[in-house]
This record gives C-alpha cells, sequence and structure tokens, in this order.
C-alpha cells in the first residue's frame, strides 16, 4: 500500500459487527464483542497506515456511533441522519459538500456508514486504470463489517466526482 501525502485521502468504513438484541430497532442495534475488538484494531491500523484523519462523517445510527468512539480517532465530527438508510450519491453529495461541515482543510477523511454503500461508493469512486486491482477484487467480492477502504485523489472534495479517485488498498481488521 502507498499512500501520497500530497493527495487527499478517503477512508470508506463499514460499521464493525452489530448485535440483534431482541425489539431493537435497526438503527438502535449496538456492537457485538467482536465488533468492539475489530473497531478498536480498525482505529488501530488507520493510526499506523494513514496520515491522521482530519474529518469525520459517521451514520447517526448507535453501531457506527460505537465503530466511531472504539476506533480512539481524534478528529472532528459530524452525524449525518442520511448516510443511515443511503444510496452512494446520498453519501458522494456528503462529500461534496465538505465545507459546509467544517470550516477547517481535511486531507484526510473518515465515512462510518453500512453495506451495500460503502463498497458501492468505493467502486464507483475508483478509476479502474489508477487502482490497485487486487484490492478491487477483494473489496467487489465481500466488504464485511469493520472493512475499510483506502482512496486518494487530487481533486477538491467538491469536485469529487464517480472515477475520480485511485482505490489505494482495502482493509479488513481481524
Amino acid at each position: 500500500m502507498r499512500v501520497t501525502p500530497d493527495l487527499r485521502t478517503l477512508v470508506l468504513l463499514r460499521h464493525a459487527k452489530s448485535d440483534y438484541p431482541p425489539g431493537a430497532a435497526d438503527h438502535e442495534r449496538p456492537l457485538a464483542p467482536r465488533g468492539v475488538r475489530e473497531a478498536g484494531l480498525a482505529g488501530d491500523w488507520l493510526r499506523a497506515h494513514l496520515p491522521p484523519v482530519d474529518a469525520v462523517l459517521c451514520s447517526t445510527a448507535t453501531r457506527t456511533r460505537q465503530t466511531l468512539e472504539r476506533t480512539a480517532i481524534d478528529a472532528p465530527v459530524r452525524f449525518v441522519d442520511r448516510i443511515y438508510d443511503a444510496t452512494p450519491g446520498i453519501v458522494l453529495g456528503e462529500i461534496n459538500a465538505l465545507a459546509r461541515h467544517f470550516d477547517h482543510a481535511v486531507s484526510t477523511l473518515l465515512v462510518i456508514g453500512h453495506e451495500p454503500v460503502m463498497s458501492g461508493l468505493a467502486l464507483c469512486l475508483a478509476d479502474t486504470a489508477d487502482s490497485n486491482a487486487e484490492a478491487a477484487e477483494r473489496l467487489s467480492a465481500k466488504f464485511p463489517t469493520s472493512a475499510m477502504a483506502v482512496l486518494q485523489t487530487s481533486a477538491p472534495w467538491d469536485r469529487l466526482e464517480l472515477g475520480g479517485a485511485a482505490l489505494v488498498t482495502f482493509h479488513i481488521p481481524r
């Protein structure tokens, strides 16, 4: 994996493994014990391999909030209800509107959301000529809980578009 520091880095993280308590609405499902552990591993990996996260866009679901908490990422956060039941286009719209959410420069953005949107967005953003083919193949096969797609782009966030990034790596913390 090679992350270039002068490019913007986008990390698409699927929430960690959730539990299914009886009577809990989908939006309110908490992390399972395995999810708590793997979210911590995801945070460790992010800190070890990527530039510091400058901002986070996170779904409002309990499991995404708990995933963020367990990663121990220390960055400004915007909880976005629209990410909970989104399409790739909705999440891309939130990324394009980043300046509306944060008043500082963002070089590394973490988005914590749900499937099938995280994989769909990663594949739609990835320019096949510039992307890591092995990572794209693994991501296409399965985007499990706690998995992260790391993309890089030279485009400003407000002009990021489909095919406008390179998929650098796909990591599953276990």
